[in-house]
Protein backbone atom coordinates (compact mmCIF):
# COMPACT_ATOMS: atom_id res chain seq x y z
CA UNK A 1 0.00 0.00 0.00
CA UNK A 2 2.84 2.37 0.87
CA UNK A 3 4.47 1.75 -2.52
CA UNK A 4 1.21 2.57 -4.30
CA UNK A 5 0.85 5.79 -2.32
CA UNK A 6 4.43 6.76 -3.19
CA UNK A 7 3.70 6.18 -6.88
CA UNK A 8 0.53 8.26 -6.69
CA UNK A 9 2.42 11.08 -4.98
CA UNK A 10 5.20 10.91 -7.55
CA UNK A 11 2.69 11.08 -10.39
CA UNK A 12 0.96 14.04 -8.77
CA UNK A 13 4.25 15.90 -8.38
CA UNK A 14 5.17 15.27 -12.01
CA UNK A 15 1.79 16.33 -13.34
CA UNK A 16 1.71 19.43 -11.15
CA UNK A 17 5.12 20.42 -12.45
CA UNK A 18 3.89 19.98 -16.02
CA UNK A 19 0.89 22.25 -15.50
CA UNK A 20 2.80 24.92 -13.60
CA UNK A 21 5.46 25.06 -16.29
CA UNK A 22 8.40 23.99 -14.12
CA UNK A 23 9.12 21.11 -16.48
CA UNK A 24 9.21 23.42 -19.52
CA UNK A 25 5.69 22.53 -20.71
CA UNK A 26 3.11 25.18 -21.47
CA UNK A 27 -0.54 24.07 -21.45
CA UNK A 28 -3.04 25.82 -23.68
CA UNK A 29 -6.80 25.18 -23.60
CA UNK A 30 -8.76 26.24 -26.68
CA UNK A 31 -12.23 25.69 -28.13
CA UNK A 32 -13.09 24.12 -31.46
CA UNK A 33 -13.17 26.69 -34.30
CA UNK A 34 -11.03 29.30 -32.56
CA UNK A 35 -7.57 30.59 -33.47
CA UNK A 36 -4.63 29.97 -31.17
CA UNK A 37 -1.03 31.14 -30.91
CA UNK A 38 1.60 28.82 -29.40
CA UNK A 39 4.65 30.55 -27.95
CA UNK A 40 8.17 29.53 -28.92
CA UNK A 41 9.84 31.57 -26.15
CA UNK A 42 12.03 32.95 -28.92
CA UNK A 43 15.21 34.85 -28.12
CA UNK A 44 16.46 35.12 -31.72
CA UNK A 45 16.28 38.07 -34.10
CA UNK A 46 14.64 35.97 -36.84
CA UNK A 47 12.96 32.58 -37.32
CA UNK A 48 15.17 31.12 -40.04
CA UNK A 49 16.44 28.43 -37.69
CA UNK A 50 13.03 27.62 -36.18
CA UNK A 51 11.34 24.24 -36.46
CA UNK A 52 7.87 23.37 -35.12
CA UNK A 53 7.17 19.67 -34.56
CA UNK A 54 3.80 18.06 -33.81
CA UNK A 55 3.26 14.73 -32.06
CA UNK A 56 0.33 12.83 -30.61
CA UNK A 57 0.67 9.55 -28.73
CA UNK A 58 -2.68 8.37 -30.14
CA UNK A 59 -1.70 9.02 -33.75
CA UNK A 60 -0.53 6.27 -36.09
CA UNK A 61 2.11 8.56 -37.59
CA UNK A 62 5.39 9.64 -36.03
CA UNK A 63 6.38 13.24 -35.34
CA UNK A 64 5.41 15.70 -38.06
CA UNK A 65 7.53 18.71 -39.02
CA UNK A 66 5.07 21.59 -39.45
CA UNK A 67 7.67 24.33 -39.84
CA UNK A 68 11.28 23.73 -40.94
CA UNK A 69 13.82 26.55 -41.07
CA UNK A 70 11.01 29.07 -40.70
CA UNK A 71 9.13 27.67 -43.73
CA UNK A 72 5.83 25.79 -43.64
CA UNK A 73 5.88 22.16 -44.67
CA UNK A 74 3.21 21.99 -47.40
CA UNK A 75 3.00 18.22 -47.04
CA UNK A 76 1.35 18.52 -43.64
CA UNK A 77 -2.45 18.19 -43.60
CA UNK A 78 -2.96 21.46 -41.70
CA UNK A 79 -0.41 23.67 -43.46
CA UNK A 80 -3.05 26.07 -44.84
CA UNK A 81 -4.17 26.86 -41.29
CA UNK A 82 -0.65 27.52 -40.00
CA UNK A 83 1.44 30.68 -39.93
CA UNK A 84 4.55 31.88 -38.14
CA UNK A 85 4.66 35.13 -36.17
CA UNK A 86 7.66 37.44 -36.13
CA UNK A 87 8.50 36.10 -32.64
CA UNK A 88 8.36 32.54 -34.07
CA UNK A 89 5.07 31.71 -32.34
CA UNK A 90 2.94 29.20 -34.24
CA UNK A 91 -0.54 30.35 -35.21
CA UNK A 92 -3.26 27.77 -35.89
CA UNK A 93 -6.50 28.99 -37.46
CA UNK A 94 -9.87 27.33 -37.01
CA UNK A 95 -8.70 24.73 -34.48
CA UNK A 96 -10.25 21.25 -34.80
CA UNK A 97 -10.37 18.33 -32.39
CA UNK A 98 -7.58 16.73 -34.45
CA UNK A 99 -5.15 19.51 -33.50
CA UNK A 100 -4.76 18.45 -29.87
CA UNK A 101 -1.35 17.11 -28.89
CA UNK A 102 2.22 18.24 -28.23
CA UNK A 103 3.87 21.03 -30.22
CA UNK A 104 7.62 21.51 -29.92
CA UNK A 105 9.49 24.63 -31.01
CA UNK A 106 13.16 23.89 -31.70
CA UNK A 107 15.74 26.52 -32.59
CA UNK A 108 19.41 26.44 -33.52
CA UNK A 109 22.05 29.01 -32.66
CA UNK A 110 25.29 28.85 -34.64
CA UNK A 111 24.35 25.33 -35.68
CA UNK A 112 23.75 24.18 -32.11
CA UNK A 113 20.32 23.13 -30.88
CA UNK A 114 18.88 25.30 -28.13
CA UNK A 115 16.35 24.23 -25.48
CA UNK A 116 12.99 23.05 -26.79
CA UNK A 117 9.78 24.95 -26.02
CA UNK A 118 6.99 22.40 -25.57
CA UNK A 119 3.32 23.37 -25.74
CA UNK A 120 0.53 20.89 -25.00
CA UNK A 121 -2.67 21.91 -26.79
CA UNK A 122 -6.00 20.75 -25.34
CA UNK A 123 -9.14 21.18 -27.47
CA UNK A 124 -12.71 21.59 -26.20
CA UNK A 125 -15.37 20.41 -28.64
CA UNK A 126 -19.15 20.03 -28.59
CA UNK A 127 -21.28 17.77 -30.79
CA UNK A 128 -25.07 17.50 -30.88
CA UNK A 129 -27.54 14.70 -31.54
CA UNK A 130 -31.29 14.37 -31.13
CA UNK A 131 -34.00 11.73 -30.88
CA UNK A 132 -35.38 12.93 -34.24
CA UNK A 133 -32.12 12.19 -36.04
CA UNK A 134 -29.91 9.12 -36.08
CA UNK A 135 -26.78 11.18 -36.78
CA UNK A 136 -24.81 13.72 -34.79
CA UNK A 137 -23.05 16.87 -35.91
CA UNK A 138 -20.06 18.83 -34.71
CA UNK A 139 -20.11 22.33 -33.29
CA UNK A 140 -19.30 23.77 -36.73
CA UNK A 141 -22.70 22.91 -38.21
CA UNK A 142 -26.42 23.12 -37.52
CA UNK A 143 -28.68 20.22 -36.61
CA UNK A 144 -32.41 20.41 -37.35
CA UNK A 145 -34.58 19.06 -34.56
CA UNK A 146 -38.19 19.41 -33.50
CA UNK A 147 -39.71 20.76 -30.27
CA UNK A 148 -40.72 17.94 -27.99
CA UNK A 149 -37.76 15.80 -29.03
CA UNK A 150 -34.78 15.25 -26.76
CA UNK A 151 -31.41 16.77 -27.64
CA UNK A 152 -28.02 15.68 -26.35
CA UNK A 153 -25.01 17.99 -26.32
CA UNK A 154 -21.70 16.23 -25.79
CA UNK A 155 -18.88 18.41 -24.49
CA UNK A 156 -15.50 16.72 -24.95
CA UNK A 157 -11.97 17.61 -23.87
CA UNK A 158 -9.33 16.19 -26.20
CA UNK A 159 -6.00 15.96 -24.43
CA UNK A 160 -2.74 14.05 -24.72
CA UNK A 161 -0.58 14.24 -21.60
CA UNK A 162 0.26 10.65 -20.76
CA UNK A 163 -1.67 10.92 -17.49
CA UNK A 164 -5.05 9.46 -16.62
CA UNK A 165 -8.19 11.59 -16.56
CA UNK A 166 -8.49 10.75 -12.88
CA UNK A 167 -5.40 12.83 -12.20
CA UNK A 168 -6.72 15.73 -14.29
CA UNK A 169 -10.02 15.85 -12.44
CA UNK A 170 -9.11 14.86 -8.87
CA UNK A 171 -5.65 16.38 -8.44
CA UNK A 172 -5.18 19.07 -11.09
CA UNK A 173 -8.65 20.56 -10.85
CA UNK A 174 -9.68 20.45 -14.51
CA UNK A 175 -13.47 20.42 -14.75
CA UNK A 176 -16.23 20.72 -17.35
CA UNK A 177 -19.54 22.38 -16.49
CA UNK A 178 -22.77 22.96 -18.38
CA UNK A 179 -24.20 26.35 -17.40
CA UNK A 180 -27.04 28.62 -18.53
CA UNK A 181 -26.89 32.25 -19.70
CA UNK A 182 -26.49 33.44 -16.12
CA UNK A 183 -23.62 31.02 -15.48
CA UNK A 184 -25.65 28.78 -13.17
CA UNK A 185 -24.59 25.13 -13.11
CA UNK A 186 -27.32 23.12 -14.87
CA UNK A 187 -26.78 20.18 -12.52
CA UNK A 188 -29.05 22.08 -10.15
CA UNK A 189 -31.95 21.99 -12.66
CA UNK A 190 -33.91 18.73 -12.78
CA UNK A 191 -34.86 19.42 -16.39
CA UNK A 192 -31.36 18.45 -17.53
CA UNK A 193 -29.68 15.07 -17.31
CA UNK A 194 -25.90 15.48 -17.12
CA UNK A 195 -23.51 12.54 -17.26
CA UNK A 196 -19.70 12.36 -17.21
CA UNK A 197 -17.48 9.77 -18.91
CA UNK A 198 -14.18 9.40 -20.78
CA UNK A 199 -12.51 7.31 -23.45
CA UNK A 200 -9.07 6.80 -25.03
CA UNK A 201 -9.00 10.09 -26.92
CA UNK A 202 -11.25 12.36 -24.89
CA UNK A 203 -10.19 12.87 -21.29
CA UNK A 204 -13.55 14.19 -20.16
CA UNK A 205 -16.94 13.85 -21.85
CA UNK A 206 -19.85 15.74 -20.26
CA UNK A 207 -23.21 15.15 -21.91
CA UNK A 208 -26.30 17.27 -21.41
CA UNK A 209 -29.69 15.81 -22.40
CA UNK A 210 -33.00 17.63 -22.30
CA UNK A 211 -36.32 17.92 -24.14
CA UNK A 212 -36.81 21.11 -26.11
CA UNK A 213 -39.67 23.39 -25.10
CA UNK A 214 -41.44 26.05 -27.14
CA UNK A 215 -39.88 28.77 -24.98
CA UNK A 216 -36.35 27.54 -25.74
CA UNK A 217 -36.01 29.96 -28.66
CA UNK A 218 -32.68 31.81 -28.23
CA UNK A 219 -31.89 29.82 -25.09
CA UNK A 220 -28.16 29.43 -24.57
CA UNK A 221 -26.26 26.54 -23.01
CA UNK A 222 -22.54 26.82 -22.42
CA UNK A 223 -19.91 24.20 -21.67
CA UNK A 224 -17.15 25.71 -19.57
CA UNK A 225 -13.67 24.34 -18.95
CA UNK A 226 -12.15 25.49 -15.68
CA UNK A 227 -8.72 24.83 -14.20
CA UNK A 228 -8.56 25.30 -10.44
CA UNK A 229 -11.84 27.24 -10.62
CA UNK A 230 -10.45 29.62 -13.27
CA UNK A 231 -12.26 29.74 -16.62
CA UNK A 232 -9.97 28.65 -19.46
CA UNK A 233 -12.34 28.38 -22.43
CA UNK A 234 -15.96 27.62 -23.28
CA UNK A 235 -18.29 26.58 -26.09
CA UNK A 236 -21.76 28.07 -26.46
CA UNK A 237 -24.85 26.52 -28.01
CA UNK A 238 -27.87 28.67 -28.76
CA UNK A 239 -31.27 27.34 -29.81
CA UNK A 240 -32.62 29.22 -32.82
CA UNK A 241 -36.17 28.74 -34.05
CA UNK A 242 -36.18 29.42 -37.77
CA UNK A 243 -39.88 28.53 -38.12
CA UNK A 244 -43.01 28.29 -35.92
CA UNK A 245 -42.64 26.01 -32.91
CA UNK A 246 -44.57 23.22 -34.64
CA UNK A 247 -41.99 23.13 -37.44
CA UNK A 248 -38.25 22.39 -37.34
CA UNK A 249 -35.77 23.80 -34.88
CA UNK A 250 -32.16 24.66 -35.51
CA UNK A 251 -29.51 24.43 -32.85
CA UNK A 252 -26.73 26.72 -33.94
CA UNK A 253 -23.45 26.82 -32.04
CA UNK A 254 -21.48 29.86 -31.08
CA UNK A 255 -17.99 29.06 -29.93
CA UNK A 256 -16.20 31.50 -27.69
CA UNK A 257 -13.38 31.16 -25.21
CA UNK A 258 -12.24 33.46 -22.50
Amino acid sequence: MADKCDLCLLGLIILSSLLTGTSGYDHVFISFGENVSLSCNNALSDCNSTTWIYSNSFSDSAEVDLITGGIKNKDSERHERLSLESDCSLNIKNVTEEDYGLYTCRQYVNGKQGPDADVSLHVLHVSVSSSSSSSSSSSSSQTEISPGHSVTLSCQLYTDTGFSCDYWVRYVGVELLWVNQAGVDLKTDSRYQILSSSDQYRCIILTLTTTLLNEDDNREWRCQLTHRDQLETSVRYTVKYSAPADSTTAVSPSTRGT
